[in-house]
């Protein structure tokens, strides 16, 4: 028997659900988030499922997996594949629907994935609206977004930086859209997107494995600091670093 552990709440993961109930495929949901997306959360699910395949989506494995589990997933040493979406269907021989393709274009490569199979702007206005909604994004988290994209934003070396009234960084992304490089931040985490992230790949190398900075979306895709890995002054001197990092460039 076939069972998932489905991790960190987003559209993507949303619709990895709804083809898992669609074909009655066995699955456990604990509504994780990004931050707390550890394997650690299906400990008991795991030692009951000894003798199921088990399948893992998005978790990070804090804890040892057993030979039965396999990684579904496209970021940091993954980051290679298709999108987790993608590789559901593929695994179950299901046909990802035109909405289905375009939420895993979204999840893989944002809104320039999106473009790239002709998505209209209405189209990538709901499939990003939607994505905001299944990450928990409240209207307080719209309203901050929005106050932080017009009154915190200043460029630096030819970066956005924002310095975010919220924890949720894609209302700010898709307000501020398109940008080449922008890079948001609080006390507790940075994100990076856009050109250039491939170079902080290289950089953070070490940082990645430790598992306290992640990556996804290709050449042009993200690069952040895990939710509280760093200190207050410690994300200043990322900041800080990313910036020269990029000058004259």
């Amino acid at each position: 028997m076939d069972v998932f552990l489905l991790g960190g709440h987003d559209l993507e993961m949303l619709e990895i659900k709804n083809i898992l109930e669609e074909r009655g495929i066995s699955y456990y949901d604990k509504g994780l988030n990004w931050s707390d997306a550890l394997l650690s959360a299906y400990r008991e699910e795991l030692k009951s499922c000894a003798d199921s395949n088990v399948y893992g989506v998005e978790l990070r494995e804090d804890i040892p997996a057993g030979d039965n589990y396999q990684r579904i997933d496209h970021h940091n040493d993954y980051s290679d594949r298709a999108s987790s979406l993608e590789q559901v269907a593929a695994l179950l021989g299901a046909e990802l629907t035109r909405y289905q393709q375009l939420v895993a274009a979204n999840d893989k490569g944002y809104i320039p994935a999106m473009k790239a199979l002709g998505a209209s702007d209405d189209e990538i206005a709901e499939v990003r609206r939607r994505d905001r909604a299944a990450q928990g994004v409240t209207e307080e988290d719209e309203r901050l977004a929005a106050e932080s994209a017009e009154a915190n934003t200043a460029i630096y070396n030819g970066i956005k930086v924002v310095r975010s009234l919220t924890s949720c960084f894609s209302p700010i992304c898709d307000r501020l859209f398109p940008y080449r490089r922008l890079l948001i931040y609080t006390d507790a985490e940075w994100v990076f997107y856009g050109e250039g992230k491939a170079e902080l790949v290289g950089l953070l190398d070490s940082d990645i494995k430790k598992g306290r900075v992640f990556h996804g979306g290709g050449d042009c895709g993200y690069i952040g600091a895990a939710k509280h890995a760093y200190s207050k002054t410690e994300i200043q001197q990322f900041v800080e670093r990313i910036i020269k990092q990029y000058g004259n460039k």
